[in-house]
């Protein structure tokens, strides 16, 4: 008998995701109904699910094995409390090679200067003049070593950078100086050239980068955000912007996203706002996590990449 699988993610991705998903069941040998609807709750074996999809209450659900989300951030649905069924978070190697290049890019962009001379005026050669230090003076901060700040490390550490890496929790990576814990924090951004934000939305990260922790990093400083906006605190980072303590903020993830056309980030001289672009949902690739976890379920091996309730993510 086929599994039933229930595509309730926003119903504006059915059509770009049903394709890649029937190809990735049929190639992982899974015999299985694949639908954005659902007429019977109670029959329904896996449900494909994204913040802003079809469903709010999963108390029907009565025979679902897992809940297979289709982003990384679970912020929106771990809360939920008629979901009891294992939660498992997006972790698509994809996802991690996309939010490496926007990393890596800008932590380079940053570094070189490169904006000072994008637009510049014809016939100015002043940048000539410029001493730009090397990597290995710049001292690079990573907030949240997990899996997508790890995996940016491990892009950066050719150029030479002096990395530190931040988590909640002791982790050791090689090659980074990591911390832990709320006093780690403000030790790891110490004297910081660049902060990249990696970290979830969870009660404990809520407005990590406040004005005191801002004021750690060296003049001028750096902060990247392909996170989640919840991060950072909006108007602290203006005033350290406006005072020239932050040099440069290069923003992708908001409070609220679409970011309002009349938000001072959109306007500010030394903003640079990308539109939530870091680290998309590619449907190939995305296809395949979620059917490898189906196959791991139907095999009676453990789901991957399982949230952990208490902790949010």
């Amino acid at each position: 008998m086929p599994l039933t699988v229930f595509f309730a993610a926003d119903p504006a991705d059915w059509d770009d995701y049903r394709p890649d998903l029937r190809a990735a069941l049929a190639e992982a040998g899974i015999d299985a109904v694949l639908s954005d609807r659902c007429d019977d709750p109670a029959a329904v074996d896996y449900i494909i699910f994204s913040p802003g999809g079809t469903i709010s209450d999963f108390t029907p659900f009565t025979r679902c094995k897992a809940v297979l989300n289709l982003w990384a951030g679970v912020e929106r649905v771990v809360g939920n409390g008629t979901l009891t069924q294992p939660l498992a978070r997006m972790v698509d190697p994809a996802m991690t090679a996309s939010m490496v290049e926007y990393v890596t890019a800008n932590v380079l962009r940053h570094h070189l200067g490169l904006d000072a001379y994008i637009g510049g005026t014809p016939g100015d050669w002043s940048g000539n003049v410029a001493k730009t230090p090397l990597a290995r003076d710049r001292v690079v901060t990573i907030l949240g070593m997990g899996e997508l700040g790890q995996a940016a490390a491990r892009a950066l550490m050719p150029f030479g950078f002096r990395l530190r890496g931040w988590s909640r929790t002791p982790r050791l990576v090689p090659g980074v100086e990591t911390f832990a814990g709320e006093a780690g924090l403000d030790r790891a951004l110490a004297a910081a050239d660049t902060a990249v934000v990696l970290l979830p939305q969870t009660p404990e990260t809520e407005n990590a980068l406040d004005a005191r922790r801002l004021a750690l990093m060296a003049p001028g400083g750096v902060v990247i955000n392909a996170g989640r906006g919840g991060s950072i605190d909006d108007d602290a980072l203006l005033a350290a912007l406006d005072r020239g303590q932050i040099g440069h903020a290069t923003l992708d993830v908001f409070r609220v996203e679409p970011l309002p056309a009349e938000h001072p980030f959109w306007h500010h001289p030394r903003v640079t706002v990308t539109p939530h672009v870091a680290a998309r949902t590619r449907p190939d690739s995305s296809a395949r996590v979620i059917a490898e976890n189906i196959r791991r379920g139907e095999a009676g091996l453990p789901f991957q990449h399982l949230v952990d309730r208490a902790r949010g993510y």
